[in-house]
């Protein structure tokens, strides 16, 4: 899950609408594997990127450059990172509309429940003609989530605000990430990285939720966590023997009880 070196295009802050003008109509003259690209989702972008153009000059930030994305189901907020300089820099963290199900991962198809782990979203899973708006795939189930036989399928970060086991936002808020996205994605960056946590994995709360089930799958994605809190750069992670490994580190993750079988 390394990221791809920056390729964004410079934009000095007095010629930025310019810029932004530019890197909108060049998406689909870009890499081959950009994302795809519909007039409905492009009108919607240029709207998107007249919202956000004063915040990115604000914060020293441009469109196309590297994004990460984190996902914390409690307080039901979606925060998007955009690299400066080989850091990654809050942009803007986004309140969830409507999520389903409750802390912990999702194990099967029609549970209800939406993912946690860690995630990639390439260009193939942009979805610029979604009934909902606008999508991108969130990548479950990943190779670790196979290796436990978890299944479902389509799992998304959308619009409408309606949920059935997604994340679902606003449609403005989704014009934005799904812009934020897209010129990442177009500009170079081959795949960005996706963490979904039920909460902030702190020590404070996960002694909160000591008596969760779930208890020892989060503290074993803590590391995941606690790198990029440290670095603001994403770590590489892998899965080797059907287990996480960060950095090379293998994580051996602590299933719940007999809510999967055969699986410890």
């Amino acid at each position: 899950m390394k990221r791809s070196p920056r390729q964004s295009i410079s934009c000095r802050p007095v010629a930025h609408a310019c810029c932004v003008a530019l890197l909108l109509l060049m998406l689909p003259m870009l890499a081959l594997a950009s994302p795809p690209l519909t007039s409905r989702a492009s009108a919607l972008m240029r709207e998107a990127s007249s919202r956000i153009e004063q915040d990115l000059q604000d914060k020293g930030l441009q469109l196309g450059s590297p994004i990460f994305i984190r996902i914390f189901k409690i307080p039901g907020t979606l925060e998007v990172w955009l690299d400066q300089a080989g850091h990654y820099q809050l942009f803007k963290s986004y309140p969830i509309c409507c999520y389903s199900g409750y802390p912990g991962p999702k194990l099967m198809e029609g549970d209800w429940q939406s993912p946690e782990g860690f995630y990639t979203v390439s260009a193939r899973q942009m979805n610029p003609n979604s009934s909902y708006h606008l999508a991108f795939d969130v990548g479950y189930p990943n190779t670790f989530d196979r290796a436990r036989k978890r299944t479902g399928s389509a799992i998304m970060v959308h619009g409408e605000c309606s949920s059935r086991g997604c994340f679902a936002m606003g449609n403005n808020q989704m014009e934005e990430i799904y812009l934020l996205a897209h010129a990442a994605l177009a500009a170079g960056q081959k795949e960005f990285s996706l963490h979904i946590f039920p909460f902030r994995l702190t020590a404070r709360n996960l002694f909160k939720f000591r008596s969760s089930p779930w208890i020892g799958f989060w503290k074993k994605l803590r590391p995941g966590y606690d790198y990029f809190e440290k670095f603001h750069t994403t770590p590489n992670i892998t899965v080797v023997d059907g287990n996480y490994r960060i950095q090379g580190e293998p994580l051996k993750v602590a299933l719940a009880g007999n809510r999967e079988k055969g699986l410890h």
